[in-house]
């Protein structure tokens, strides 16, 4: 069994005690070992880490000068571009929690989000700017400076505001244990709720970030996750902290991601499994047609990849050492499938990552064995302070010893291997028997005829819940019928399990994360009529 890399010595150093760390050091010291090198590339835009260190001196000044203090949060609607990190070192500079905001987000959403986090200040992209400020109507009283970014719209210019603005850092004297960030979850079970989370969290999960997947001095990464959510922020910042070059991609486009990793000779790259679902839909060696040679590092979260699908992977990139981790918004990085273990584990996310402490328990909280689902927790640095103004929230995903569960459930192998069965919501109860969603999910994807599908709960008289398949076909394929279905799938799954019910989709509803919304496709599911009685069991 592998043994994981060994902790960097500035992590042993922290760790030991006494050494504050924040989302500004790594910014502040890159300034001054690394001035003149690049940092963030934007198409024809790029900025050294001296000028990341003096925009963002500029921002913290402009926002203060507004008369936020300490402790504001500033809500933040952009997508992938240089400004990005620029406004982050700002922030945490400054003491000003962030709050992101997907850019595909409505106005109602982001309203939402504004109005929770009590945000004191908006940087906005331009061309959003007008549609957020009517949706905030309500609450612009309490909003001290707007700032837009790039196209023109109301507030004032974003530039214009650090030109005006003194390039002099302020040195607010910011904690460890102080909020870096207001993360909103997805929301994919109800209203998001805003997970707190440190400096001293994020800034350890930046640094071994850089160690475990390339990204620090001398290597060059992709933003292509939106750098909204937690991960695709964490995985496009940690580069600038650390002495790396990250490469924004605006947006997804998996044809421009190969270009741009053969311009700039990427090292590294983050996905979630709807990019590789789209690369390998531009050919299955659409990758051999780009030099791609100095690409060595693929590193996926947000949903369990296939295992289909991550062997084309694993044959589309030979070069590359391929993980699969395991996190969430209030974890962290739990765990980390490396890449000699690629094969082997297969439909596995790893072992514990560094500092995590995991367990997998019944509804007792009693350790189950081997093999056996339970829930999962896990216990780190890197866990959340707790939810935003919601302690009910907070205790029920919280042990006694601190160990945290976003309630997804697992099993642990022999050798400490997780593998994610199903989140603990999506389970499906038909018959009174449990049913785990992924299972049958990973069995469908065999059938020549499903490109993409999602299995989820959808009410039932007779058996409570009835195994439902949404199920996008493959382009040119002849659809199946539910029974068809089930015939191919019997002999892999147990009557019980079977999809009793199906719907075809042109597309499953995701979250910008990639994570599939399974409340859209249960409530968007026509109604049962009552002749549509079960008929495969």
């Amino acid at each position: 069994m592998p043994d994981a890399p060994s902790l960097p010595d500035p992590v042993r150093r922290i760790m030991a005690g006494g050494v504050t760390v924040t989302m500004a050091d790594g910014v502040r010291d890159r300034a001054l070992d690394s001035a003149g090198r690049t940092a963030v590339v934007d198409g024809e835009r790029t900025l050294t880490f001296a000028a990341v260190h003096a925009r963002s001196n500029r921002l913290a000044q402009a926002l203060l000068g507004a008369g936020l203090v300490p402790g504001d949060p500033v809500a933040v609607l952009l997508g992938n571009r240089l400004e990005y990190p620029e406004v982050a070192a700002a922030l945490a500079k400054a003491g000003l929690p962030m709050v992101p905001l997907g850019i595909r987000q409505t106005g109602p959403e982001v309203a939402w989000i504004v109005g929770h986090s009590g945000a004191r200040a908006l940087i906005v992209q331009g061309a959003r700017a007008e549609e957020v400020l009517d949706a905030l109507s309500a609450s612009t009283d309490r909003i001290a400076l707007v700032l837009t970014v790039g196209a023109p719209g109301p507030g004032r210019a974003y530039e214009e505001a650090l030109a005006t603005a003194p390039d002099r850092d302020p040195l607010v004297r910011v904690g460890g244990e102080d909020v870096f960030c207001i993360q909103y979850t997805s929301g994919t079970t109800g209203r998001p709720k805003g997970a707190l989370l440190t400096h001293r969290g994020r800034a350890l999960t930046a640094l071994l970030s850089a160690h475990e997947w390339g990204l620090g001095a001398g290597r060059t990464s992709l933003a292509v996750a939106p750098m909204s959510h937690g991960a695709g922020f964490m995985f496009g910042f940690a580069p600038v902290l650390t002495g790396g070059t990250v490469v924004m991609l605006p947006r997804w486009d998996p044809a421009r991601m190969l270009s741009l990793a053969e311009e700039h000779r990427v090292q590294s790259v983050f996905l979630v499994p709807t990019h590789a679902q789209t690369l390998r839909a531009l050919g299955e060696d659409a990758p051999a047609r780009h030099r791609l040679d100095a690409l060595d590092t693929l590193y996926f979260n947000a949903a369990a990849l296939p295992v289909q699908l991550k062997e084309w992977v694993l044959d589309a990139f030979p070069l590359c050492g391929v993980h699969e981790l395991y996190g969430s918004t209030e974890g962290g990085v739990v765990t980390d499938l490396r890449p000699v273990d690629a094969r082997r584990k297969a439909g596995s996310v790893g072992r514990a990552w560094y500092l995590t402490e995991v367990r997998v328990v019944d509804d007792e909280g009693r350790a189950v064995a081997p093999g056996e689902p339970g829930e999962l927790f896990s216990n780190s640095p890197f866990l959340m302070a707790g939810y935003l103004d919601d302690p009910e929230a907070t205790a029920a995903c919280t042990a006694p010893d601190g160990a945290l569960s976003v309630g997804d459930v697992a099993t642990v192998d022999d050798e400490g291997y997780v593998t994610i069965v199903d989140r603990k919501k999506d389970l499906i109860v038909s018959g009174g028997l449990n049913v785990y969603p992924r299972e049958v999910e990973e069995a469908l994807l065999h059938h020549p005829a499903v490109a993409e599908c999602a299995v989820a709960g959808t009410a039932d008289q007779v058996w409570g819940e009835r195994v439902t398949a949404f199920v996008v076909w493959a382009p040119g394929a002849v659809p199946a019928a539910v029974e068809d279905l089930a015939d191919f799938l019997r002999p892999r799954l147990a009557g019980y399990k079977l999809p009793r019910r199906l719907e075809a989709v042109d597309r499953l509803p995701r979250n910008s994360a990639g994570k599939v919304l399974k409340r859209e496709l249960r409530d968007g599911a026509a109604p049962l009529r009552p002749q549509q009685d079960p008929s495969t069991a």
